[in-house]
């Protein structure tokens, strides 16, 4: 079955109105990986002509983000949460390094938070994973990359605290 982007945000809406918790985002996460699947679906949303990020929807009522990556060359971040909502990276293209870190201090006082490595895994096509509010990771690209991604909130919206690693 083909999906919209229309058909995948009425989906999602429904999802998380009736489940707007972790629980509900597992069954978003789980969506997008099938919609990743959709060969029309990516080649629609995720062409040449992309940005590093756009906005293709955004939901009224709840408020949750669908965006478009597409990622040019190689790059990394810190590590960092999403604030005071929810990620789930969706990989369509490429393949993206992730890490995932635990909280050592939370930023404070104009100082960054610290946080210690767990573990790296890596996104491939069709994969997507979920981030629950104050979990911590950072994403890595070698080379070119093409996703879709869920955000809880508008990031645009978002001030965020920074975050280094240590140890």
């Amino acid at each position: 079955m083909g999906h919209t982007l229309n058909s995948f945000a009425a989906d999602c809406h429904r999802i998380l109105t009736a489940e707007p918790g972790p629980a509900g985002r597992e069954k978003v996460r789980a969506l997008l990986e099938d919609v990743l699947q959709d060969k029309d679906f990516v080649a629609t949303h995720l062409g040449d002509d992309v940005p590093e990020r756009k906005v293709l929807y955004e939901d009224p009522e709840l408020g949750f983000c669908i965006l478009a990556h597409v990622n040019r060359g190689a790059k990394g971040s810190k590590p960092h949460d999403h604030g005071p909502t929810w990620a789930i990276y969706g990989q369509a293209a490429g393949e993206t390094i992730m890490t995932d870190w635990e909280c050592l201090e939370r930023p404070h006082d104009g100082k960054p938070g610290k946080a210690r490595h767990v573990r790296d895994y890596s996104l491939k096509p069709g994969m997507a994973h979920l981030y629950n509010e104050g979990v911590l990771h950072s994403p890595r690209r070698d080379g070119a990359t093409r996703l879709i991604r869920l955000e809880g909130m508008n990031m645009d919206r978002v001030g965020r605290l920074p975050y280094e690693a240590v140890g």
